[in-house]
């Protein structure tokens, strides 16, 4: 069979496959450039899996109190020397984005301190977090407070309203790489690094933590090389690399990640309990593969873009834009559209694709929220996925992708979904 009849098998039509080999062929140049910073992000985590001395004895599990688990403390030495930090917190036990962020925060936040967010709004689920909307055990009832400053109406940092929100009381500076479910455009690693040299000549002592979901390895530099005191994020998006089941990261100086174990475990015992229980392998495999894995979900975002530019929505980033992250938002203007679309990539996956995603209340969030992943592990957002709030302006969300060809024919048949619903014209 060939691979025209193959695709055609699968549900996409001859029109809209012509139409995806057209945008296909004039990105050559930007795929080409994708690959060379994979290559190079390989070697670096190739190169620090080698200077740790890496062996199969780190694969072994270990039970209970975790006392000297070798394969853990060498993990967490691996992704400290990957992100050039003094250390680095890498457990199961941190079960996603949120929760890593929250114990970065909550380790290094007193009561009378406050957060200072320059770039506006964080990601919904900190919001309870935080304390910006009211939950039980957020950071505002232990006497943490919160500010924050927006961006530009250009996306710019308003850099004289920073000035005036830092005050005596500003303990921690958060920076969001990512948009969320904003349309702001994602923040490159040298843009935080002036943020933060901002930051830092006017309050020294002030931490800097940049929230790193769905930006490593898209660059070849991360937050922590310009500055950033800590970086957090999720093994089950970029690092995990498709093969974590769970886990989260904490990277960054020694106090930093220190304060955050004693909030994750228990004050004097840190980081030397918590058994990794066998999952270290994975950790390691996945966080080996993650370049070559973030860099086919990159490959995606950039195609959907074009594509979907091309029919006439708006995108963030545009089809031209440099990347900063994986995420990819398509702004439809009505549910229709973020609907059909996240029912295409559903219809895509590998694991659970006869299943019709259906937005419903999720906890954390303010609106109905609509998400497809058709994953191998739930929740996984490096592995194909789409999710987006049913609420103005109706934009979806598309990230990950384990392989470009995966990503590529999740974007075809999200297109054909549309096409099929008379949601958009090819012509």
């Amino acid at each position: 069979m060939k691979l025209e009849q193959m695709y055609e098998s699968m549900g996409i039509g001859r029109d809209v496959l012509l139409f995806g080999r057209e945008i296909e062929s004039q990105l050559a140049e930007r795929f080409a450039a994708i690959d060379e910073t994979a290559e190079y992000n390989q070697m670096k985590v190739l190169q620090a899996m080698q200077d740790a001395r890496v062996s199969d004895i780190h694969f072994a599990a270990t039970t209970g109190y975790g006392y000297n688990d070798l394969g853990r403390d060498t993990l967490e030495e691996v992704f400290a020397r990957t992100f050039h930090t003094e250390s680095a917190l890498v457990r199961p036990n941190l079960i996603s984005g949120t929760h890593a962020l929250h114990v970065a925060l909550a380790g290094n936040l007193r009561p009378g301190d406050e957060i200072l967010s320059p770039v506006g709004k964080p990601y919904d689920t900190l919001e309870e977090v935080i304390g910006i909307r009211e939950s039980p055990g957020s950071l505002k009832e232990y006497g943490v407070t919160y500010r924050q400053v927006d961006l530009l109406a250009d996306g710019s940092f308003d850099y004289p309203a920073i000035e005036r929100a830092l005050n005596e009381r500003t303990r921690l500076v958060t920076i969001q790489r990512s948009k969320g479910y904003a349309t702001r455009p994602t923040l490159s690693v040298a843009r935080i690094g002036e943020l933060i040299a901002f930051v830092k000549k006017l309050r020294p002592d002030v931490i800097c933590m940049v929230d790193n979901c769905y930006g490593e390895f898209v660059e070849r530099t991360e937050p922590s090389d310009v500055g950033a005191d800590m970086i957090v994020g999720s093994l089950i998006k970029n690092p995990g690399g498709g093969l974590a089941p769970i886990g989260g990261y904490i990277a960054g100086c020694r106090d930093c990640v220190d304060q955050a174990s004693w909030r994750l475990s228990a004050p004097g015992l840190g980081k030397e309990v918590g058994a990794s229980l066998g999952l270290n392998q994975s950790f390691f495999q996945g966080f080996f593969l993650s370049p070559t894995v973030t860099a086919g979900a990159l490959k995606g975002a950039i195609f959907a873009a074009n594509a979907y530019e091309r029919l006439g929505f708006s995108v963030v980033p545009n089809s031209t834009e440099s990347r900063h992250d994986i995420i990819q938002s398509i702004t439809f203007g009505t549910p229709e559209g973020v609907i059909a679309f996240c029912k295409g990539i559903q219809a895509a996956a590998p694991v659970d694709s006869y299943v019709t995603p259906e937005p419903w209340d999720m906890p954390g969030y303010d609106a109905p929220v609509i998400m497809a992943a058709g994953a191998f592990v739930q929740g996984s957002s490096i592995e194909l996925s789409a999710d987006g709030p049913i609420k103005p302006p109706y934009a979806v969300y598309f990230q990950g992708g384990l392989t470009w060809y995966h990503a590529k024919f999740g974007i075809l048949k999200s297109l054909q979904t549309l096409l099929d619903a008379g949601l958009v014209s090819l012509a």
